[in-house]
């Protein structure tokens, strides 16, 4: 009822504010016509010849033709002058301002809701989810219907596979990319996204077909991000941890410092890397370290952390770097060492958001987030 009641005090409130000045007589706009200027006028020729300012004939001259002038100005507003009725108008406002509320309710009767209840935030939300998944359902409508007709069209099963991924049609997206790699042509990025639909389709495991697509796409590029990651994902689900470990960490050695996906492969690697007995290294010094018995290539690891380590103390901003350290600390089975580590890391990219950020993306990810 409060809300009514405000409504209504805003309508009668617009609607005064526009009828007002139809219920005012009009006499008191004719204070700044012709005639009320010529009428000064002569007041002022009078006061000028009362202070001897002007002579008397001057003063009669001008008295004369200001008359004139004031004759002339009266007949014309009176030819003029609106002949409109004062009553009727102040009748037009009243029918207006009570007429005006009856006509808004009579027509929001019929067609509006006033008993409909209140729609909550959380219920809005959810109708606007389910709203843009119906558009998303009319669009891959509409594009079906299109390349119904067009079937060669690849920008359309281009467009159409990633929606269809979205709304959880694996299948159907698995046609969509092959048909797209048909009708585009061959490229990583293409058998990348057909991979990870019948990788998807099979509820995440990344089956021996998946893995063919991810191995067509590492051919064509080697640096491709989906590929390499899920080579790594194929190799761990297949027990070959250590393979895993290795493909994640050359694909983190390349990523950009703000790749979206960093978290994703730094996440994985922290989830397998718990086992192995070797920290983050390159790939040549793993290869080369294969040969040697267990004892030295104990000592070639630790020499090697040592050596990371000082590095780091004479150019702190290598947040990988870090990273790689704390790590090997873990795996060493050294949790003081890489706590030291942590913290002098944060210290030394405390002044740069954005890499402190990430270090501590990355140490959560280590478990060393306090």
């Amino acid at each position: 009822m409060t809300l009514w009641f405000v409504f209504a005090l805003m309508t009668v409130a617009a609607i005064f504010a526009v009828l007002w000045p139809l219920g005012r007589d009009g006499r008191a706009q004719n204070q700044g016509s012709e005639v009320a200027v010529y009428k000064d006028q002569l007041a002022e020729v009078v006061r000028d010849l009362a202070a001897g300012l002007i002579a008397a004939p001057e003063a009669e001259a001008a008295r004369v033709e200001i008359s004139r002038r004031l004759l002339a100005a009266a007949g014309s507003e009176a030819a003029l002058a609106p002949k409109s009725n004062l009553n009727w108008r102040r009748a037009a406002a009243v029918l207006a301002l009570v007429g005006l509320p009856l006509i808004a309710i009579g027509v929001y009767t019929p067609l509006g809701s006033p008993r409909l209840q209140d729609f909550p935030l959380a219920q809005r939300e959810r109708g606007s989810g389910s709203g843009m998944a119906q558009s998303l359902e009319n669009l891959v409508e509409q594009v079906q219907q299109h390349l119904d007709k067009n079937p060669t069209d690849g920008r359309g099963w281009n467009v159409l596979a990633p929606v269809l991924e979205r709304l959880g049609r694996f299948d159907d997206a698995v046609r969509a990319y092959r048909n797209s790699i048909t009708y585009n042509g061959e490229s990583a990025e293409r058998r990348s996204d057909l991979g990870e639909a019948i990788s998807a389709a099979a509820s995440g495991v990344v089956t021996a077909e998946a893995k063919t697509e991810f191995e067509r796409a590492h051919t064509l590029n080697a640096d491709d991000p989906k590929a390499n990651y899920f080579l790594g994902l194929a190799a761990e689900q297949d027990g070959r941890k250590d393979d895993a470990v290795n493909i994640w960490r050359a694909l983190l050695a390349k990523a950009p410092a703000d790749a979206p996906w960093r978290r994703l492969v730094q996440s994985s690697l922290a989830r397998v890397g718990g086992g192995s007995t070797m920290p983050a290294l390159s790939d040549e010094t793993i290869t080369a370290s294969k040969d040697m018995n267990e004892g030295d290539r104990g000592t070639m690891i630790r020499g090697m952390v040592e050596r990371l380590a000082t590095r780091l103390k004479q150019n702190g901003d290598d947040v990988d770097g870090w990273l790689r350290l704390v790590r090997a600390y873990l795996v060493m089975g050294d949790r003081d060492k890489a706590v030291g580590a942590s913290t002098d890391a944060r210290q030394a990219v405390a002044n740069d958001a954005e890499r402190l950020r990430q270090l501590n993306e990355g140490l959560k990810t280590l478990g060393l987030d306090g």
